[in-house]
């Protein structure tokens, strides 16, 4: 069996990459830069805009799982084009090859779209995969976290400095990228459990984390007991200009993030998670932000 991966070189898609090699499953992923360290990956150079590339991705692939997207960016054309155009290109791509699968990673932002620009895309996207007549599932993830996850990372350096800034009020849900790594492999085979379904998968804390909760968490991961102060949605607003002027392009607390950050409501849905059968977390949340602390310390990241 051959999967075709965009992504494989980002957060995700490593641990996607992790999971197969264990598992003996042959992935080929669409990369604008091809690692020097190839894994045993048949890497095709191209990106979501190179119709060739996507062509040669997706030939002879028994599915497709598309995790590529853009989660960042300075204005609402860059989600349109990466999140909505690119997910058309690689539809159309899979359309043209015939491939008979195809699973899409979206965002538990497409739940509110009149929230951010990015969820907006999401959501757009994903109309886009359940209009196009392919065997589809797509799974919305709430915040992901683990190994190689650079947007976490911030909470963590914060917590090491004894204050992690929340939002005022809320719940949200997390999920280890190995978990969701094991998802996106346990919904690959077509059926009445998976085909034509939309999963919001977690950690499996009923009712999520509260904002402060997580905090503390994050802080006993790093060994610390972190002051958690609560911002309001304009002082969020005031500090995602300030990270703009700093960081630039590299901000990671941007005018859009600030509108789904103050959601108080960002748990998944338990009526959409994946059935018990098929995929099940392992990863107890606890130990993996703390693992996930010791790697981010191992790799100078921390």
């Amino acid at each position: 069996m051959t999967i075709a991966i965009t992504g494989g070189t980002g957060f995700v898609g490593q641990a996607l990459i992790d999971l197969a090699e264990r598992k003996g499953v042959k992935l080929r992923s669409l990369a604008r830069r091809i690692p020097e360290d190839r894994r045993g990956v048949d890497w095709v150079q191209g990106d979501l805009a190179d119709p060739a590339a996507l062509a040669k991705l997706v030939d002879g692939a028994d599915a497709v799982i598309h995790i590529a997207g853009q989660v960042r960016a300075r204005n609402p054309g860059e989600f349109e084009a990466a999140n909505v155009t690119g997910t058309l290109n690689v539809i159309e791509a899979a359309l043209d090859a015939h491939v008979p699968r195809f699973v899409f990673v979206s965002s538990l932002a497409a739940r509110e779209p009149a929230l951010s620009a990015y969820g907006a895309s999401k959501l757009r996207a994903e109309k886009l995969v359940a209009a196009s007549g392919l065997d589809w599932t797509i799974v919305r993830p709430p915040a992901v976290y683990g190994p190689r996850d650079g947007e976490m990372l911030d909470l963590f350096e914060m917590a090491t400095m004894n204050v992690v800034p929340m939002p005022k009020q809320g719940h949200a849900s997390l999920i280890h990228v190995g978990d969701l790594a094991r998802l996106l492999l346990a919904v690959l085979p077509s059926g009445e459990a998976t085909t034509g379904r939309i999963f919001e998968p977690d950690d499996g804390k009923q009712g999520g984390w509260e904002h402060r909760e997580l905090a503390l968490a994050i802080g006993w991961a790093v060994g610390k007991r972190p002051f958690v102060p609560r911002l309001s949605k304009g002082m969020l607003a005031f500090a995602a200009k300030l990270d703009g002027l700093l960081r630039r392009d590299e901000a990671k607390l941007t005018p859009d993030r600030v509108g789904y950050m103050c959601h108080p409501d960002w748990v998944s849905d338990p009526a959409a998670r994946p059935p018990r059968e098929l995929w099940q977390p392992k990863i107890p949340t606890r130990e993996g932000l703390k693992a996930s602390a010791k790697w981010y310390r191992d790799n100078k990241w921390l």
